[in-house]
């Protein structure tokens, strides 16, 4: 009898099989980091994304929720993307979103969330309540995925296509950064600037061999997206030279008065990823356990109109800046950001320095822009070869016609018309297909201009791909396009000073800073450097480097009172305690920070000179329109900006200086008139006086020079640069000259003075003038230039000079 089938009470044979336990572990643990490594921790170095921020943008992309679209849900974004690309829970994925929708979080968000998408301090509403769509650079990393750009891999059922990585117009790994925790590693990269970075793909580009020094000329350290200072940047260099290091980040503090007889420090912007309330919980804590004396209150001002305002009020009696130094050591206005630049690499995890995370981009870039460079040529070539077959039937459509109704059906009419025009089957077709309206004389115009623009554009992109410079070329111009669209000026200011964490905790703090002697510099190109004189005095570099000539120059101390007048008629009060020190034996003002950006100013306002507050004789100023005015100091207030002149519409301030009645002060103009006369003559007036006549201006001249000579000043000299105003900058390097200050004569306030360059064939007006002695000329670059020999006429003509002269200052002395 045959054996019967085995039935649900028949149980069936059992199939065991013997395993090694550690066999079996190290393959499925192997399989588990290869799978967190590969699929979910560590960005991808050419688009620098994860594998689920990637599906994020690709899906909202093809649900198509562009900028000017309406925002749609989080969590239907959240479902689509777990649905058909994502096999993970909902709860990764709406943290991914929310990631990428934080402007604190990077430096270019890719994602508009409207609602509540989290603070530093608090986390995101859930998915149901908040609102997304793309935000306009993540277009960038998106376009033209539809032009086989990429490849695309199935998901993870087969059912759907994705890509294997977006297009990325921009280097999105360096300027987001990334975090991440993998099995075995890890991965840290800081943000950057969306211009620094493109300016230096766009370089090494152009010069393939190009060094990491020179690569810092244009990254010359992170960005972060809260702002700060970072100090340490020999751990920035070691980061992009390795992949590897570490650097110190600290929050923005100001000095001011936030009551009478009350200083507070006011923090405008907080280490990267440190949120206000957790700074004000470890102040509390510090001073309860009494590690932390000087703070008598701490209040949270922050609001939307003007953004992150902390205010730390400082105790009668203690000195606010020690107090700034005791909390940068206790608590988080000084974090720590540790670099560890993981990527994958053609699938392989490597460790990438800055030359080499931009080098994978740009390989990236090239084969995106080939692949849609050949993909456009084909669709073209397409497209060329179906109107060339229109042009022929539209030559002789009354046989086109009748061949047609001549036909049995489609097929026949199809054979009949390639053997008669002797057309291909796709060009047959598309006859067959054509509507009659398209048979018009004004459509065989259309199809004639068509054709001559398909040739033209076919013979560019032939070209194109031809040629590997222009492939280059055609990235940096894309890179240079996104930095222009999507690019924001650096928010980070770079120190390269000690932190106060970096030194050893064992040490007892030191509340009281020593108030020592220092001398601070401003060169001529905007750079601001602290020099110490207690030890001796201050020497000149053994040889000429960048930037060393000097605006101003003022005695102080480390804690002392110094304004920088600015060309919009303010005065900004500073301390020089943060500025970068140099040894006084060897000042390099090219060390120093700039310092409109030390400062914060304006957009189109910079600072003409640094002036002593304390004890100083009144303070001269010229504007542009030719007035001059002096401000006695006890007329500047204890606020930390003030206007300091009334200044009329069009008009700014050219130069400030400390004048006392015994100097001289000077003017020189476009129409190279120079004008000495006494500061006695100018009486001091009150902060919102707008000044008296300086020196009369002729026709369409403006004054481009103002100072103070010492009336006992044998050794000064005019230096003047004369030019065409129909050059372009920096194209025409003008002729100098340098004569004697003793050979002008002093004339009376309020006159035009006397000539003080004769133009040459070709000038039209002063470009550059300086008065004073010892003078040190530089580039628009900083790099010292040569000047001619002195003693030359007062008003006989120029040399031709070498080079282009962008500023002139006086010799570190």
């Amino acid at each position: 009898m045959p054996a019967k089938p085995p039935t649900a009470s028949t149980p069936t044979e059992e199939r065991i099989e013997d395993v090694d336990v550690s066999t079996e572990m190290q393959g499925s643990y192997l399989e588990y980091a290869y799978s967190v490594i590969y699929s979910r921790a560590l960005p991808d170095a050419r688009d620098g994304l994860k594998p689920v921020q990637r599906r994020i943008l690709y899906q909202m992309a093809e649900m198509g929720l562009r900028p000017d679209r309406g925002h749609v849900k989080s969590a239907r974004v959240v479902g689509e993307v777990m649905g058909k690309l994502h096999p993970h829970g909902d709860s990764a994925i709406y943290d991914a979103l929310v990631r990428l929708a934080q402007p604190f979080t990077l430096r270019v968000p890719l994602v508009d969330g409207h609602g509540n998408f989290g603070s530093l301090d608090d986390g995101p509403a859930a998915s149901r309540y908040t609102e997304a769509r793309l935000a306009p650079p993540a277009l960038a990393l998106t376009e033209s995925l539809d032009e086989d750009v990429v490849d695309f891999v199935p998901n993870y059922d087969g059912q759907f296509q994705q890509p294997e990585v977006l297009p990325a117009a921009f280097p999105n790994l360096l300027v987001n950064g990334a975090s991440g925790i993998a099995v075995g590693m890890a991965t840290n990269m800081a943000p950057h600037n969306l211009i620094e970075v493109s300016a230096a793909a766009a370089h090494l580009l152009e010069h393939p061999d190009a060094t990491l020094a020179e690569l810092m000329e244009f990254v010359p350290g992170p960005d972060l997206p809260g702002g700060g200072i970072i100090t340490g940047v020999e751990g920035i260099k070691e980061a992009y030279e390795t992949g590897r290091g570490a650097f110190r980040t600290r929050a923005k503090v100001s000095i001011e008065p936030v009551g009478p007889r009350k200083t507070g420090l006011i923090v405008t912007e907080l280490p990267y990823l440190v949120g206000p309330e957790r700074v004000i919980e470890k102040i509390k804590d510090a001073v309860t356990a009494k590690k932390l004396t000087g703070v008598s209150d701490v209040a949270d001002l922050t609001d939307r109109k003007h953004g992150l305002r902390l205010v730390i009020t400082v105790k009668t009696g203690f000195d606010p800046a020690a107090v700034l130094e005791h909390l940068y050591r206790l608590t988080p206005l000084e974090d720590s950001f540790s670099i560890n630049n993981v990527a994958l690499v053609d699938g392989q995890p490597q460790t990438l320095g800055l030359r080499e995370l931009l080098r994978v981009y740009l390989d990236h870039r090239i084969k995106v822009v080939t692949r849609r460079s050949e993909y456009r040529l084909a669709r073209r070539r397409e497209r060329l070869h179906l109107v060339e077959g229109l042009l022929i039937a539209i030559l002789d459509i009354d046989e086109v016609i009748q061949v047609i109704r001549g036909s049995d059906d489609a097929d026949q009419a199809r054979t009949r018309l390639r053997d008669v025009f002797d057309l291909s089957e796709p060009q047959a077709e598309y006859i067959l297909e054509l509507r009659l309206r398209r048979l018009t004389k004004f459509s065989r115009v259309e199809l004639e201009t068509e054709r001559d623009q398909l040739n033209a554009q076919i013979a560019e992109l032939v070209e194109l791909l031809g040629s590997e410079v222009l492939l280059r070329q055609q990235v940096a111009r894309e890179l240079d396009a996104a930095a222009e669209a999507y690019g924001t000026p650096r928010r980070t200011l770079l120190l390269d000073g000690a932190p106060a964490k970096a030194r050893s905790s064992r040490q007892t703090p030191v509340l009281e800073i020593a108030d020592t002697a220092c001398r601070v510099f401003l060169s001529a190109t905007g750079r601001m450097v602290r020099a110490d004189t207690a030890d001796g005095p201050v020497l000149a570099p053994s040889r000429r480097s960048k930037h060393d000539a000097i605006r101003s120059v003022v005695d102080t101390t480390v804690r002392g009172d110094l304004g920088a007048v600015t060309s919009a008629g303010r005065l900004v009060r500073f301390s020089p305690v943060d500025l970068p020190a140099v040894p006084g034996n060897s000042v390099q003002l090219g060390a120093g920070t700039r310092v409109d950006q030390y400062l914060a100013l304006a957009k189109g306002e910079h600072v003409v000179a640094i002036v002593p507050l304390a004890e100083t004789p009144p303070i001269a100023l010229g504007t542009a329109h030719g007035v001059v005015k002096r401000v006695a100091a006890s007329e500047i207030s204890n606020k930390t900006e003030v206007e300091i002149v009334s200044l009329k519409p069009g008009d700014r301030v050219i130069g400030a200086v400390p004048a006392p009645d015994d100097v001289e002060l000077v003017f020189v103009a476009t129409d190279t008139q120079l004008l000495r006369f006494s500061a006695s003559a100018v009486r001091p007036q009150g902060r919102s006086a707008g000044g008296m006549a300086g020196i009369r201006l002729g026709a369409d001249a403006e004054a481009l020079f103002f100072g103070a000579v010492p009336a006992d000043a044998e050794d000064a000299v005019v230096v003047t640069v004369a030019g065409s105003t129909q050059a372009l900058a920096g194209a025409d390097t003008g002729s100098g000259k340098v004569s004697d200050f003793a050979e002008f004569p002093a004339k009376g306030r309020g006159t035009g003075g006397v000539r003080a360059q004769r133009l040459l064939k070709g000038e039209d007006v002063l470009t550059l003038a300086w008065v004073g002695t010892q003078p040190r000329a530089v580039g628009p670059d900083g790099a010292v230039r040569a000047l001619p020999e002195g003693g030359a006429r007062r008003d006989g003509s120029g040399t031709p000079l070498d080079a282009v002269i962008g500023a002139v200052g006086t010799a570190i002395v």
